[in-house]
């Protein structure tokens, strides 16, 4: 039987449908960003919570992500559907900010962070699904490394929202959780201008999205997710990284600045690299990545004061080496009728990681020592890299057609 068809693809390395995605994640992390780094400081301090809580609140909101991008990327092929998922993920998420303001305990923080990441998850397939079908496989890179620059760039204009509003409230966190839900509203708002990318003609198409499961994807994509997933389980939430440098003498304002460093550069890197990796390979690129990973979180282990200045900037560079190129290496990896299956069971995966990552960066700083979680963290980086370079095979992004799966030949 021939290969399914995929949808018609835009010349453009950046359609219009592109382009919005990318507003929409710019404004939902201004707001995100808003919140993010006061949270472990409004937890530790105001809330007066240990480092396992912080540990289960990031966890259980990773945790929340794995499932329901799971359960959200299924659904999209089998439905042939991808902006519904993508406009109530958003909308759920930015209901959830201005909630925040009404927490008391740090299990209500915990039940807000998951209901927010309950978006993530419904969203996050699909809309990756979404930019894989409008963009030729040989733009995937940029396409998605440009998505990655603009969320993070809404990150960065997040994070200098936040630093304006300690300057002018003081530790008002409430009052700026609430202010968060404007720029999330916008966004939610830009969601209703989204279409469907044109159905594919052939009939098997539908048949076969109907049937879209997991074990139908390719050999090729479980390897390609597994080496990814163990350099998960060492990457613990980004929250570990400013409670060490609040750890290191940093006050809140200077934390934030610190996590803004980080987003700028994160978004300045993003997109040159998907770009880069169009052309020398999507392998290379998170190789890179990797190591640098093992170098940033072994300096988080080892050193302090004006140094975290510099790790905070380098990170920023491993996640604008690694993160959208990761997602066009995972849709590359999957059949033109399954991206969606494919990249919800990859965040999934990744989300179950970071849970166990992120709980055992908790306890890990608490009974252990606070540099312990970075040692971690580096270990699993520099194994992942070798696996990566051993086990994956990964095809050049202008190579010849993608396979159909299993369930498209039957």
């Amino acid at each position: 039987m021939n290969e399914p068809a995929e949808p018609p693809k835009d010349a453009s390395p950046l359609p219009p449908t592109v382009r919005r995605l990318g507003w929409i994640s710019f404004l939902v992390d201004v707001a995100s960003e808003m919140l993010y780094p006061l949270i472990p400081v409004f937890v530790s301090e105001t809330l007066g919570a240990p480092g396992k809580a912080l540990g289960w609140i990031e966890g259980a909101a990773e945790g929340t992500v794995a499932f329901t991008s799971g359960v959200a990327g299924v659904r999209s092929d089998r439905l042939r559907k991808r902006v519904p998922f993508v406009r109530l993920g958003y909308a759920l998420s930015a209901l959830s900010k201005p909630l925040l303001a009404l927490a008391y305990a740090w299990p209500a923080v915990l039940a807000l962070r998951v209901f927010d990441r309950i978006g993530k998850g419904v969203r996050t397939a699909p809309r990756d699904a979404l930019i894989a079908d409008v963009v030729a496989k040989e733009h995937r890179g940029r396409a998605y490394g440009f998505h990655r620059s603009m969320d993070t760039a809404g990150a960065f204009v997040g994070v200098l929202c936040a630093l304006g509003l300690l300057a002018w409230l003081g530790d008002r966190y409430r009052l700026i959780f609430a202010l968060a839900a404007v720029p999330a509203l916008i966004a939610v708002a830009i969601t209703f201008t989204l279409r469907e990318p044109a159905a594919s003609a052939q009939a098997t198409v539908s048949a076969d999205r109907a049937r879209a499961r997991f074990r139908d994807l390719p050999a090729r994509f479980w390897t390609t997710a597994g080496v990814l997933w163990l350099f998960a389980l060492g990457n613990s939430s980004d929250t570990f990284l400013l409670l060490r440098a609040k750890d290191q003498g940093f006050g809140a304002t200077t934390v934030v600045l610190a996590y803004a460093l980080y987003n700028l550069v994160y978004s300045l890197a993003a997109y040159p690299a998907g770009a880069w990796s169009d052309r020398v390979g999507r392998k290379r690129m998170i190789a890179l990545g990797l190591v640098l990973f093992v170098g940033v979180y072994a300096g988080f282990a080892a050193l302090g004061g004006a140094h975290l200045w510099w790790l905070f900037a380098l990170y920023g560079v491993h996640m604008g080496l690694l993160q959208g190129v990761a997602s066009a290496l995972i849709a590359d990896a999957a059949p033109s009728e399954l991206k969606a299956t494919a990249i919800g069971a990859y965040r999934m995966g990744i989300g179950f990681a970071t849970l166990i990552a992120s709980v055992a960066a908790g306890y890990l700083w608490d009974e252990v020592g606070h540099a312990a979680p970075f040692w971690f963290g580096a270990a699993a980086a520099a194994l992942a890299c070798v696996a990566l370079l051993i086990v994956v095979r990964a095809r050049a992004p202008g190579a010849g057609p993608e396979k159909p799966s299993a369930s498209a030949t039957r």
